[in-house]
Protein backbone atom coordinates (compact mmCIF):
# COMPACT_ATOMS: atom_id res chain seq x y z
CA UNK A 1 0.00 0.00 0.00
CA UNK A 2 1.47 3.80 -1.05
CA UNK A 3 2.16 5.66 1.97
CA UNK A 4 0.17 8.40 2.51
CA UNK A 5 2.15 11.73 2.33
CA UNK A 6 2.28 13.73 5.34
CA UNK A 7 1.31 17.44 4.69
CA UNK A 8 2.29 20.52 7.35
CA UNK A 9 1.01 23.53 7.75
CA UNK A 10 3.49 26.04 9.05
CA UNK A 11 2.23 28.88 11.30
CA UNK A 12 4.91 31.13 12.52
CA UNK A 13 2.67 32.17 15.97
CA UNK A 14 4.84 34.37 17.27
CA UNK A 15 4.70 36.52 14.34
CA UNK A 16 1.22 36.31 14.25
CA UNK A 17 0.72 37.72 17.51
CA UNK A 18 3.17 41.11 16.12
CA UNK A 19 0.85 40.94 12.80
CA UNK A 20 -2.37 40.72 14.32
CA UNK A 21 -1.57 43.47 16.91
CA UNK A 22 -0.65 45.61 14.29
CA UNK A 23 -4.06 44.60 12.75
CA UNK A 24 -3.20 42.62 9.62
CA UNK A 25 -5.37 40.10 8.78
CA UNK A 26 -3.89 36.55 7.93
CA UNK A 27 -5.83 34.95 5.89
CA UNK A 28 -3.99 32.18 4.55
CA UNK A 29 -5.26 30.44 7.81
CA UNK A 30 -8.40 29.56 5.71
CA UNK A 31 -6.17 26.53 3.97
CA UNK A 32 -6.74 24.69 7.31
CA UNK A 33 -11.08 25.79 6.51
CA UNK A 34 -9.92 24.40 2.83
CA UNK A 35 -8.50 21.43 3.77
CA UNK A 36 -10.96 20.30 6.34
CA UNK A 37 -13.78 20.25 4.26
CA UNK A 38 -11.64 18.46 1.47
CA UNK A 39 -11.19 15.95 3.89
CA UNK A 40 -7.79 16.46 3.59
CA UNK A 41 -5.55 14.82 6.42
CA UNK A 42 -2.83 17.70 7.58
CA UNK A 43 -1.18 19.06 11.04
CA UNK A 44 -0.59 22.59 11.66
CA UNK A 45 2.49 23.45 13.62
CA UNK A 46 3.04 26.62 15.55
CA UNK A 47 6.42 26.03 16.57
CA UNK A 48 9.50 24.65 14.12
CA UNK A 49 11.17 22.30 16.46
CA UNK A 50 7.56 20.22 16.34
CA UNK A 51 7.09 20.71 12.93
CA UNK A 52 10.80 19.22 11.50
CA UNK A 53 10.04 16.50 13.88
CA UNK A 54 6.70 15.55 12.37
CA UNK A 55 9.09 15.06 9.06
CA UNK A 56 6.45 16.41 6.41
CA UNK A 57 6.33 15.46 3.02
CA UNK A 58 4.88 18.84 1.83
CA UNK A 59 4.62 22.17 4.10
CA UNK A 60 2.16 24.91 3.12
CA UNK A 61 3.41 27.87 4.39
CA UNK A 62 0.42 29.83 6.44
CA UNK A 63 2.68 32.53 7.81
CA UNK A 64 6.50 32.25 8.08
CA UNK A 65 7.65 35.29 9.76
CA UNK A 66 9.49 38.46 8.09
CA UNK A 67 12.61 37.94 10.09
CA UNK A 68 15.97 36.34 8.42
CA UNK A 69 16.15 33.89 10.45
CA UNK A 70 12.35 33.17 9.21
CA UNK A 71 12.84 32.66 5.96
CA UNK A 72 16.51 31.32 6.35
CA UNK A 73 14.29 28.21 7.78
CA UNK A 74 12.20 27.76 4.95
CA UNK A 75 15.37 27.66 2.32
CA UNK A 76 16.86 25.07 4.51
CA UNK A 77 13.24 22.94 4.64
CA UNK A 78 13.31 22.51 0.88
CA UNK A 79 17.13 22.09 0.52
CA UNK A 80 16.82 19.27 2.79
CA UNK A 81 14.14 17.46 0.50
CA UNK A 82 10.91 19.09 1.21
CA UNK A 83 8.43 20.33 -1.18
CA UNK A 84 7.09 24.02 0.12
CA UNK A 85 3.70 25.50 -1.27
CA UNK A 86 3.48 29.14 -0.04
CA UNK A 87 0.18 31.23 -1.61
CA UNK A 88 1.71 34.72 -2.54
CA UNK A 89 3.86 36.08 0.38
CA UNK A 90 7.92 34.95 0.80
CA UNK A 91 8.64 38.69 -0.35
CA UNK A 92 11.95 39.25 0.85
CA UNK A 93 12.86 35.87 -0.58
CA UNK A 94 12.55 37.16 -3.94
CA UNK A 95 15.76 38.86 -5.04
CA UNK A 96 17.37 35.47 -3.83
CA UNK A 97 15.04 33.41 -5.39
CA UNK A 98 16.18 36.11 -8.99
CA UNK A 99 12.94 37.38 -8.89
CA UNK A 100 11.56 40.95 -9.05
CA UNK A 101 8.16 41.92 -7.34
CA UNK A 102 5.26 43.27 -9.88
CA UNK A 103 2.35 45.70 -8.67
CA UNK A 104 -0.86 44.69 -9.94
CA UNK A 105 -3.81 46.96 -8.06
CA UNK A 106 -6.87 44.98 -9.96
CA UNK A 107 -8.55 42.40 -10.13
CA UNK A 108 -6.88 39.26 -12.49
CA UNK A 109 -7.90 36.00 -14.01
CA UNK A 110 -5.83 33.01 -13.44
CA UNK A 111 -5.72 30.57 -17.03
CA UNK A 112 -3.97 27.30 -15.12
CA UNK A 113 -4.31 25.43 -18.40
CA UNK A 114 -0.94 24.81 -18.42
CA UNK A 115 -0.85 22.74 -14.87
CA UNK A 116 -0.87 19.39 -15.65
CA UNK A 117 -3.97 19.23 -12.61
CA UNK A 118 -5.56 22.02 -13.76
CA UNK A 119 -7.70 19.98 -16.34
CA UNK A 120 -11.34 21.34 -16.45
CA UNK A 121 -10.95 24.25 -14.12
CA UNK A 122 -11.95 27.69 -16.09
CA UNK A 123 -10.45 30.51 -15.69
CA UNK A 124 -10.55 31.65 -12.46
CA UNK A 125 -10.98 35.53 -10.71
CA UNK A 126 -8.28 36.87 -8.32
CA UNK A 127 -9.26 39.79 -6.31
CA UNK A 128 -5.60 40.56 -5.60
CA UNK A 129 -2.87 38.84 -6.89
CA UNK A 130 1.34 39.45 -5.36
CA UNK A 131 2.99 38.89 -8.30
CA UNK A 132 7.35 37.29 -8.86
CA UNK A 133 8.19 38.21 -12.02
CA UNK A 134 11.24 35.73 -12.97
CA UNK A 135 14.76 36.92 -14.26
CA UNK A 136 16.17 35.41 -17.08
CA UNK A 137 19.21 36.04 -15.28
CA UNK A 138 18.82 33.39 -12.42
CA UNK A 139 21.21 30.97 -10.79
CA UNK A 140 18.02 29.23 -9.51
CA UNK A 141 16.46 26.74 -11.63
CA UNK A 142 12.99 28.06 -11.96
CA UNK A 143 9.48 26.85 -13.67
CA UNK A 144 6.32 29.61 -15.00
CA UNK A 145 3.20 27.99 -14.93
CA UNK A 146 0.07 29.27 -15.69
CA UNK A 147 -0.78 32.74 -16.76
CA UNK A 148 -2.55 35.55 -14.86
CA UNK A 149 -4.56 38.25 -17.08
CA UNK A 150 -6.14 41.50 -16.81
CA UNK A 151 -9.32 40.05 -18.43
CA UNK A 152 -10.68 36.35 -17.86
CA UNK A 153 -11.77 36.56 -22.55
CA UNK A 154 -8.90 38.27 -23.94
CA UNK A 155 -6.72 40.15 -21.24
CA UNK A 156 -3.17 41.02 -21.45
CA UNK A 157 -0.99 38.85 -20.09
CA UNK A 158 0.45 40.67 -16.72
CA UNK A 159 2.33 37.43 -15.00
CA UNK A 160 2.70 33.60 -14.64
CA UNK A 161 0.06 31.72 -11.93
CA UNK A 162 2.87 30.15 -10.12
CA UNK A 163 6.29 29.86 -9.67
CA UNK A 164 8.69 26.63 -8.99
CA UNK A 165 12.00 26.95 -7.70
CA UNK A 166 14.76 23.89 -7.20
CA UNK A 167 16.61 23.94 -4.08
CA UNK A 168 18.84 21.50 -3.40
CA UNK A 169 16.69 18.09 -2.73
CA UNK A 170 13.69 19.89 -2.69
CA UNK A 171 11.55 22.69 -4.28
CA UNK A 172 9.44 26.20 -3.58
CA UNK A 173 6.54 26.38 -4.89
CA UNK A 174 4.95 30.34 -4.96
CA UNK A 175 1.36 31.00 -6.20
CA UNK A 176 2.07 34.80 -7.25
CA UNK A 177 -2.40 34.52 -6.04
CA UNK A 178 -2.31 34.90 -2.78
CA UNK A 179 -5.42 31.43 -2.81
CA UNK A 180 -6.99 31.46 0.72
CA UNK A 181 -7.58 34.53 0.73
CA UNK A 182 -8.60 35.12 -2.46
CA UNK A 183 -11.21 32.34 -1.17
CA UNK A 184 -12.08 34.39 1.72
CA UNK A 185 -12.63 37.98 -0.13
CA UNK A 186 -14.97 36.19 -2.41
CA UNK A 187 -17.13 34.30 -0.07
CA UNK A 188 -17.00 37.25 2.59
CA UNK A 189 -16.44 40.33 0.69
CA UNK A 190 -13.32 42.51 0.39
CA UNK A 191 -14.26 44.58 3.85
CA UNK A 192 -16.99 45.17 6.02
CA UNK A 193 -20.27 46.38 4.57
CA UNK A 194 -20.96 50.01 5.83
CA UNK A 195 -22.32 51.43 2.40
CA UNK A 196 -23.90 50.52 -0.39
CA UNK A 197 -22.58 48.45 -3.31
CA UNK A 198 -21.95 49.31 -7.17
CA UNK A 199 -25.28 49.07 -9.03
CA UNK A 200 -24.89 46.75 -12.53
CA UNK A 201 -24.29 49.46 -15.39
CA UNK A 202 -27.17 47.71 -17.07
CA UNK A 203 -30.00 48.66 -14.51
CA UNK A 204 -30.43 44.58 -13.16
CA UNK A 205 -28.05 44.87 -10.07
CA UNK A 206 -29.55 48.28 -8.26
CA UNK A 207 -27.90 47.22 -4.95
CA UNK A 208 -27.27 50.96 -3.89
CA UNK A 209 -30.98 51.18 -2.53
CA UNK A 210 -29.87 52.55 1.01
CA UNK A 211 -30.25 49.07 2.78
CA UNK A 212 -27.12 47.67 3.47
CA UNK A 213 -27.05 43.64 2.45
CA UNK A 214 -24.81 41.21 1.76
CA UNK A 215 -24.53 41.60 -1.71
CA UNK A 216 -23.22 44.94 -1.27
CA UNK A 217 -20.11 43.58 -1.01
CA UNK A 218 -19.54 41.62 -4.35
CA UNK A 219 -16.21 41.14 -5.37
CA UNK A 220 -16.91 40.20 -9.35
CA UNK A 221 -17.38 42.06 -12.00
CA UNK A 222 -20.90 42.90 -13.64
CA UNK A 223 -19.23 42.83 -17.35
CA UNK A 224 -16.77 40.07 -16.79
CA UNK A 225 -18.02 37.73 -14.43
CA UNK A 226 -22.10 37.10 -16.03
CA UNK A 227 -23.43 35.32 -18.42
CA UNK A 228 -26.89 35.63 -19.99
CA UNK A 229 -29.01 32.65 -20.94
CA UNK A 230 -30.81 32.31 -24.18
CA UNK A 231 -33.58 34.31 -22.61
CA UNK A 232 -30.96 37.21 -21.57
CA UNK A 233 -31.33 36.53 -17.95
CA UNK A 234 -27.75 37.57 -16.41
CA UNK A 235 -26.21 35.36 -13.75
CA UNK A 236 -22.69 35.35 -12.09
CA UNK A 237 -21.88 31.82 -13.84
CA UNK A 238 -18.52 30.92 -12.34
CA UNK A 239 -18.19 29.47 -8.22
CA UNK A 240 -14.54 30.70 -8.42
CA UNK A 241 -14.26 30.48 -4.49
CA UNK A 242 -14.99 26.38 -5.05
CA UNK A 243 -12.55 26.43 -7.83
CA UNK A 244 -9.95 27.87 -5.89
CA UNK A 245 -10.48 25.23 -3.29
CA UNK A 246 -10.17 22.18 -5.99
CA UNK A 247 -7.01 24.31 -6.95
CA UNK A 248 -5.15 23.91 -3.66
CA UNK A 249 -6.30 20.29 -3.37
CA UNK A 250 -5.40 19.01 -6.51
CA UNK A 251 -1.73 20.40 -6.06
CA UNK A 252 -1.49 18.85 -3.05
CA UNK A 253 -2.58 15.44 -4.50
CA UNK A 254 -0.30 15.78 -7.75
CA UNK A 255 2.59 16.73 -5.32
CA UNK A 256 2.00 13.66 -3.33
CA UNK A 257 2.36 11.67 -6.55
CA UNK A 258 5.28 13.19 -7.48
CA UNK A 259 6.77 11.74 -4.26
CA UNK A 260 5.48 8.03 -4.59
CA UNK A 261 2.89 8.83 -2.32
CA UNK A 262 -0.81 9.24 -2.04
CA UNK A 263 -3.44 11.85 -0.39
CA UNK A 264 -6.59 10.20 0.64
CA UNK A 265 -9.60 12.12 1.79
CA UNK A 266 -12.85 11.96 3.13
CA UNK A 267 -15.06 12.47 0.48
CA UNK A 268 -17.89 15.68 0.91
CA UNK A 269 -21.01 13.54 0.75
CA UNK A 270 -21.86 10.25 2.20
CA UNK A 271 -22.10 6.55 -0.44
CA UNK A 272 -24.54 7.24 -3.09
CA UNK A 273 -25.06 11.13 -2.80
CA UNK A 274 -23.15 12.83 -5.22
CA UNK A 275 -24.53 16.75 -4.65
CA UNK A 276 -27.17 18.35 -2.32
CA UNK A 277 -30.39 20.71 -3.17
CA UNK A 278 -31.95 22.73 -0.70
CA UNK A 279 -35.07 24.17 -0.88
CA UNK A 280 -35.72 26.95 1.63
CA UNK A 281 -39.10 29.86 2.43
CA UNK A 282 -39.19 32.67 4.13
CA UNK A 283 -42.46 33.77 5.75
CA UNK A 284 -42.69 37.21 5.30
CA UNK A 285 -46.41 38.22 6.32
CA UNK A 286 -47.53 34.85 7.67
CA UNK A 287 -49.66 34.12 5.64
CA UNK A 288 -51.00 30.75 6.92
CA UNK A 289 -52.94 30.19 3.84
CA UNK A 290 -49.90 30.55 1.67
CA UNK A 291 -48.06 28.54 3.86
CA UNK A 292 -50.83 25.30 3.09
CA UNK A 293 -50.34 25.94 -0.38
CA UNK A 294 -46.56 25.61 -0.11
CA UNK A 295 -47.37 22.40 1.99
CA UNK A 296 -49.26 20.75 -0.69
CA UNK A 297 -46.33 21.92 -3.29
CA UNK A 298 -43.78 20.26 -1.63
CA UNK A 299 -45.73 16.92 -0.96
CA UNK A 300 -46.68 17.03 -4.95
CA UNK A 301 -42.96 17.41 -5.46
CA UNK A 302 -41.50 14.86 -2.78
CA UNK A 303 -39.19 17.23 -1.05
CA UNK A 304 -38.70 18.61 1.98
CA UNK A 305 -37.69 21.99 2.86
CA UNK A 306 -36.29 25.06 5.57
CA UNK A 307 -38.54 27.40 6.89
CA UNK A 308 -37.48 29.92 7.82
CA UNK A 309 -39.99 32.29 10.33
CA UNK A 310 -40.38 36.12 10.70
CA UNK A 311 -41.72 37.47 13.66
CA UNK A 312 -44.59 36.99 14.90
CA UNK A 313 -44.93 33.55 13.18
CA UNK A 314 -47.34 30.80 12.61
CA UNK A 315 -50.12 29.53 14.48
CA UNK A 316 -48.76 26.73 16.82
CA UNK A 317 -51.12 24.31 14.85
CA UNK A 318 -49.68 24.99 11.08
CA UNK A 319 -46.27 24.89 13.03
CA UNK A 320 -46.65 21.19 14.20
CA UNK A 321 -48.33 20.42 10.75
CA UNK A 322 -44.92 21.78 8.99
CA UNK A 323 -42.78 19.52 11.49
CA UNK A 324 -44.79 16.71 11.04
CA UNK A 325 -44.38 16.48 7.16
CA UNK A 326 -40.25 16.42 7.98
CA UNK A 327 -39.48 20.50 7.43
CA UNK A 328 -37.30 21.89 9.37
CA UNK A 329 -37.90 25.25 11.08
CA UNK A 330 -35.55 27.97 11.02
CA UNK A 331 -35.32 31.81 12.28
CA UNK A 332 -35.95 34.67 9.86
CA UNK A 333 -34.30 37.77 11.42
CA UNK A 334 -35.91 41.35 10.54
CA UNK A 335 -33.38 43.99 10.08
CA UNK A 336 -34.86 45.88 8.14
CA UNK A 337 -35.74 49.78 8.85
CA UNK A 338 -38.72 50.25 6.88
CA UNK A 339 -40.19 47.31 8.32
CA UNK A 340 -38.90 48.74 11.76
CA UNK A 341 -36.17 46.62 12.16
CA UNK A 342 -33.04 47.15 14.30
CA UNK A 343 -29.70 45.87 13.71
CA UNK A 344 -28.38 44.79 17.34
CA UNK A 345 -27.23 41.37 19.20
CA UNK A 346 -30.14 42.46 21.75
CA UNK A 347 -32.56 42.38 19.01
CA UNK A 348 -31.35 39.50 17.56
CA UNK A 349 -31.61 37.65 20.36
CA UNK A 350 -35.54 38.79 21.13
CA UNK A 351 -37.34 37.83 17.54
CA UNK A 352 -35.26 34.66 17.57
CA UNK A 353 -36.94 33.63 21.28
CA UNK A 354 -39.74 34.39 20.14
CA UNK A 355 -39.83 32.43 16.95
CA UNK A 356 -38.41 29.56 19.07
CA UNK A 357 -41.13 29.93 22.15
CA UNK A 358 -44.09 30.25 19.75
CA UNK A 359 -43.01 27.15 17.51
CA UNK A 360 -41.56 24.83 19.92
CA UNK A 361 -38.57 24.12 17.74
CA UNK A 362 -35.02 24.23 18.76
CA UNK A 363 -33.95 26.45 15.83
CA UNK A 364 -30.34 25.86 14.49
CA UNK A 365 -30.37 28.00 10.99
CA UNK A 366 -31.28 31.43 10.18
CA UNK A 367 -31.72 33.75 6.97
CA UNK A 368 -31.87 37.28 7.62
CA UNK A 369 -34.59 39.09 5.90
CA UNK A 370 -33.89 41.07 2.22
CA UNK A 371 -30.31 39.22 3.14
CA UNK A 372 -29.67 42.11 5.69
CA UNK A 373 -26.16 42.34 6.45
CA UNK A 374 -23.61 44.61 8.25
CA UNK A 375 -20.59 44.85 8.90
CA UNK A 376 -18.24 42.08 8.72
CA UNK A 377 -18.76 38.90 11.86
CA UNK A 378 -20.91 40.01 14.18
CA UNK A 379 -24.11 38.10 12.70
CA UNK A 380 -22.04 34.81 13.35
CA UNK A 381 -21.14 35.96 17.16
CA UNK A 382 -24.46 36.80 17.21
CA UNK A 383 -25.39 33.13 15.64
CA UNK A 384 -23.04 31.66 18.31
CA UNK A 385 -24.37 33.46 21.49
CA UNK A 386 -27.38 32.22 20.68
CA UNK A 387 -27.16 28.36 19.11
CA UNK A 388 -27.44 29.49 16.08
CA UNK A 389 -25.55 26.68 13.74
CA UNK A 390 -26.24 27.56 10.12
CA UNK A 391 -26.43 30.80 8.40
CA UNK A 392 -28.22 31.54 4.72
CA UNK A 393 -27.82 35.20 4.26
CA UNK A 394 -25.73 35.27 1.86
CA UNK A 395 -27.24 35.59 -1.39
CA UNK A 396 -28.52 37.63 -4.10
CA UNK A 397 -31.23 40.44 -3.48
CA UNK A 398 -31.77 41.54 -6.95
CA UNK A 399 -32.72 39.82 -10.50
CA UNK A 400 -29.24 40.58 -12.02
CA UNK A 401 -26.74 38.97 -9.61
CA UNK A 402 -28.11 35.63 -9.22
CA UNK A 403 -25.91 32.44 -9.41
CA UNK A 404 -22.37 33.02 -7.94
CA UNK A 405 -22.31 36.61 -6.66
CA UNK A 406 -19.96 34.96 -3.80
CA UNK A 407 -18.21 32.87 -5.88
CA UNK A 408 -19.08 29.30 -3.90
CA UNK A 409 -21.92 26.96 -3.52
CA UNK A 410 -20.40 24.55 -0.49
CA UNK A 411 -21.07 24.97 3.30
CA UNK A 412 -17.91 27.00 4.74
CA UNK A 413 -17.00 28.36 7.67
CA UNK A 414 -16.36 31.62 7.61
CA UNK A 415 -13.45 33.44 8.99
CA UNK A 416 -12.88 36.51 11.58
CA UNK A 417 -10.87 39.26 11.03
CA UNK A 418 -7.72 40.66 13.19
CA UNK A 419 -9.11 41.22 16.13
CA UNK A 420 -10.48 37.92 16.54
CA UNK A 421 -7.26 36.55 15.40
CA UNK A 422 -8.96 35.53 12.26
CA UNK A 423 -10.28 32.15 14.15
CA UNK A 424 -13.16 30.16 12.39
CA UNK A 425 -16.97 31.37 13.10
CA UNK A 426 -18.81 28.13 14.46
CA UNK A 427 -21.53 29.09 11.70
CA UNK A 428 -21.41 27.40 9.02
CA UNK A 429 -22.69 29.24 5.98
CA UNK A 430 -24.98 28.20 3.61
CA UNK A 431 -25.32 31.15 0.66
CA UNK A 432 -28.25 30.89 -1.89
CA UNK A 433 -28.75 30.76 -5.90
CA UNK A 434 -31.74 32.89 -6.36
CA UNK A 435 -35.08 33.59 -5.02
CA UNK A 436 -38.24 33.33 -6.37
CA UNK A 437 -38.27 32.53 -10.03
CA UNK A 438 -40.24 33.77 -12.40
CA UNK A 439 -41.39 36.16 -10.12
CA UNK A 440 -42.55 39.40 -12.44
CA UNK A 441 -39.03 41.13 -10.88
CA UNK A 442 -36.81 38.59 -10.69
CA UNK A 443 -35.00 35.72 -12.90
CA UNK A 444 -36.82 33.65 -14.83
CA UNK A 445 -36.73 29.40 -15.14
CA UNK A 446 -33.46 29.97 -17.73
CA UNK A 447 -30.97 29.95 -15.02
CA UNK A 448 -32.27 26.67 -13.79
CA UNK A 449 -30.24 23.80 -16.01
CA UNK A 450 -26.82 25.96 -15.82
CA UNK A 451 -27.37 26.43 -12.06
CA UNK A 452 -27.43 22.95 -11.13
CA UNK A 453 -24.94 21.83 -14.01
CA UNK A 454 -22.47 24.44 -12.19
CA UNK A 455 -23.02 23.35 -8.93
CA UNK A 456 -22.63 19.68 -9.71
CA UNK A 457 -19.14 19.96 -11.06
CA UNK A 458 -18.23 21.15 -8.23
CA UNK A 459 -20.44 18.65 -5.93
CA UNK A 460 -21.97 21.82 -3.53
CA UNK A 461 -25.18 22.73 -2.59
CA UNK A 462 -27.79 23.98 -4.90
CA UNK A 463 -30.05 26.15 -3.07
CA UNK A 464 -33.39 27.92 -3.76
CA UNK A 465 -35.36 30.96 -2.15
CA UNK A 466 -38.95 30.25 -2.39
CA UNK A 467 -41.52 32.65 -0.20
CA UNK A 468 -44.49 30.76 0.48
CA UNK A 469 -46.83 33.82 -0.32
CA UNK A 470 -44.99 33.93 -4.21
CA UNK A 471 -45.98 29.84 -4.48
CA UNK A 472 -49.33 30.84 -3.01
CA UNK A 473 -50.15 33.86 -5.43
CA UNK A 474 -47.91 33.13 -8.47
CA UNK A 475 -48.79 30.09 -10.53
CA UNK A 476 -45.49 31.03 -12.65
CA UNK A 477 -43.44 30.71 -9.37
CA UNK A 478 -45.06 27.45 -8.60
CA UNK A 479 -44.13 25.71 -12.04
CA UNK A 480 -40.99 27.28 -11.72
CA UNK A 481 -40.34 25.69 -8.07
CA UNK A 482 -41.48 22.13 -10.10
CA UNK A 483 -39.38 22.72 -12.57
CA UNK A 484 -36.30 23.24 -10.23
CA UNK A 485 -37.10 19.86 -7.92
CA UNK A 486 -37.66 17.97 -11.09
CA UNK A 487 -34.66 19.02 -12.91
CA UNK A 488 -32.06 18.23 -9.66
CA UNK A 489 -33.67 14.87 -9.07
CA UNK A 490 -32.97 14.53 -12.86
CA UNK A 491 -29.28 15.20 -12.35
CA UNK A 492 -29.07 13.50 -9.54
CA UNK A 493 -29.61 15.59 -6.63
CA UNK A 494 -30.33 14.83 -2.87
CA UNK A 495 -32.45 16.89 -1.26
CA UNK A 496 -31.79 17.91 2.46
CA UNK A 497 -32.89 20.56 4.81
CA UNK A 498 -30.47 23.62 6.30
CA UNK A 499 -30.23 21.06 9.39
CA UNK A 500 -29.10 17.87 7.62
CA UNK A 501 -26.30 19.48 5.80
CA UNK A 502 -25.19 21.20 8.83
CA UNK A 503 -25.44 17.98 11.13
CA UNK A 504 -23.43 15.88 7.80
CA UNK A 505 -20.66 18.71 7.85
CA UNK A 506 -20.23 18.72 11.94
CA UNK A 507 -19.90 15.11 11.53
CA UNK A 508 -17.33 15.11 8.96
CA UNK A 509 -15.39 17.65 10.92
CA UNK A 510 -15.06 16.08 13.87
CA UNK A 511 -13.83 12.55 12.35
CA UNK A 512 -10.10 12.43 11.98
CA UNK A 513 -7.99 11.58 9.32
CA UNK A 514 -4.16 11.49 10.24
CA UNK A 515 -0.68 9.63 9.32
CA UNK A 516 0.37 7.36 11.39
CA UNK A 517 4.69 6.96 11.58
CA UNK A 518 4.93 4.27 8.99
CA UNK A 519 2.60 6.43 6.40
CA UNK A 520 -0.33 4.59 6.99
CA UNK A 521 -3.74 6.48 7.16
CA UNK A 522 -5.31 5.98 10.48
CA UNK A 523 -9.42 7.14 10.85
CA UNK A 524 -11.19 7.77 13.65
CA UNK A 525 -14.97 8.82 14.20
CA UNK A 526 -16.32 8.49 11.05
CA UNK A 527 -19.92 9.71 10.63
CA UNK A 528 -22.24 6.90 9.54
CA UNK A 529 -22.05 6.47 5.35
CA UNK A 530 -18.99 8.16 5.18
CA UNK A 531 -16.79 7.60 2.28
CA UNK A 532 -12.79 7.50 2.49
CA UNK A 533 -11.50 7.61 -1.02
CA UNK A 534 -8.62 6.95 -2.62
CA UNK A 535 -6.56 8.63 -5.68
CA UNK A 536 -5.70 5.93 -8.24
CA UNK A 537 -2.77 6.27 -10.72
CA UNK A 538 -4.81 6.41 -14.22
CA UNK A 539 -2.09 4.63 -16.69
CA UNK A 540 -0.90 1.84 -13.56
CA UNK A 541 -4.43 0.95 -12.44
CA UNK A 542 -6.71 -0.43 -14.92
CA UNK A 543 -9.39 0.00 -12.45
CA UNK A 544 -8.91 3.48 -12.74
CA UNK A 545 -11.33 4.22 -15.98
CA UNK A 546 -14.50 2.45 -13.89
CA UNK A 547 -13.74 4.87 -10.97
CA UNK A 548 -15.53 8.16 -10.18
CA UNK A 549 -13.77 11.47 -10.62
CA UNK A 550 -13.00 13.42 -7.63
CA UNK A 551 -10.55 16.62 -7.53
CA UNK A 552 -9.51 15.76 -11.34
CA UNK A 553 -8.07 12.42 -10.63
CA UNK A 554 -9.92 8.56 -11.10
CA UNK A 555 -10.68 7.65 -7.36
CA UNK A 556 -12.14 4.21 -5.53
CA UNK A 557 -13.68 5.11 -2.52
CA UNK A 558 -14.54 3.18 0.30
CA UNK A 559 -15.78 0.46 2.83
CA UNK A 560 -12.98 -1.44 2.25
CA UNK A 561 -10.76 1.71 2.37
CA UNK A 562 -13.02 2.44 5.75
CA UNK A 563 -11.92 -0.78 7.17
CA UNK A 564 -8.86 -1.61 6.41
CA UNK A 565 -7.95 1.82 7.27
CA UNK A 566 -9.59 1.62 10.90
CA UNK A 567 -8.26 -1.63 11.62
Amino acid sequence: MEKTAKIGLWFNRQSAEYFWGHGQDLFQLYVEEVLGHAGIPYARFDDAETLESYEPDIIVVLHPGEKEEDLNRLEQWARRGATLISYGGLNRMAGQMGCTRSVIRDAVYGDLTGLSYAQGIPVLRAVSSDPWMASEKSVIPVQADGVLRRLRKAGAEAAAAVLEFSLGAGRLIRWNVDIPANIVLLQQGGGPVVQDGIPAPDGTGAVDEGILKADDRCELDWNEDRSVTETGMPYFDTPYADWWREVIVRQLMEEAVALGMTLPFLDYWPEGVNQVAMISHDSDFNIEEAAQTTLSVLQENGVRSTWCMIEPGYSPSLYKEIQAAGHELAFHYNALEQEKGIWSAEEFARQLNVIRSTSGAPIISNKNHYTRFEGWGELYVWCEQNGIEADQTRGPSKKGNVGFPFGTSHPYYPIARSDDRNRLYRVLQIGFLTQDLEHPTLSDASVIAPFLEKVAEVRGVAHFLFHQQHIHHLGNVRHAFSQAVETAKRLGYAFWTSEEITRWEQARRAAVLRVGADGTLITENLPQGAVVSQPLDAVADPSATQAVIRFGRPCTGAASIMKAATE
